[in-house]
């Protein structure tokens, strides 16, 4: 069973990601209602934006007062594409990081590829179970750290050029970023620009 603070932590969480939905479905009503129902759903998402905003200064708030999470969060969003709520949503959903080996941490969160052999049969490699949320978030992370962060921007145009697909060669970049979160917890220290393996 998580602790208090852990609980507490995963229930602000989930209610951002249930405020985003409602927000994200009142912004498509809002593309095709008449004009009188449309002032109505611009009060209802500025509602919902600063509810969320009000939620990520709590979130902040909560993990800078929890000195364990404090110090996590420090190595965590020094990796260049990791921000406040991937912070959040790692320390809430994967209290495994920075414990296990590569191995493991990237099938806990569902970015090991697998295979599906059967017999004689050689099937596809293909990722599958691990945690939703963290998964989520982390291919988000992804998609920020093939622009900013150089290690996986390299990594992920090496593996374009190998002619992999995009989608492939995405999650092999969120493997790969998972990795180096893991690490730097592993060790303690802030990320300094150069590949760290674990």
């Amino acid at each position: 069973m998580p602790d208090a603070q852990t609980r507490k932590l995963r229930a602000l969480l989930t209610r951002r990601r249930q405020l985003l939905v409602m927000m994200v479905a009142e912004s498509n009503r809002s593309t095709h209602a008449l004009d009188v129902v449309r002032r109505g759903i611009a009060v209802t998402l500025r509602c919902f934006k600063k509810q969320i905003a009000a939620l990520d200064r709590e979130l902040a708030t909560f993990i800078r007062e929890t000195p364990a999470w404090r110090a996590k969060s420090e190595l965590l969003r020094s990796v260049p594409g990791v921000g406040a709520v991937a912070c959040a949503t790692l320390l809430a959903h994967l209290p495994e990081l920075g414990t296990l080996n590569r191995k493991k941490i990237a099938a806990l969160v569902g970015v090991a590829p697998f295979n599906r052999d059967s017999g004689t049969l050689r099937g596809q490699r293909m990722i599958w179970g691990g945690r939703a949320p963290v998964r989520s978030v982390l291919y988000m992370c992804t998609l920020v750290a093939i622009v900013r962060n150089p290690i996986i921007a390299a990594y992920y145009r090496r593996l374009q050029d190998a002619g992999k697909p995009s989608k492939v060669a995405l999650i092999a970049c969120a493997r790969k970023l998972i990795v180096i979160l893991n690490a730097l917890l592993q060790r303690g220290t802030r990320w300094a620009g150069e590949p760290v393996t674990a």
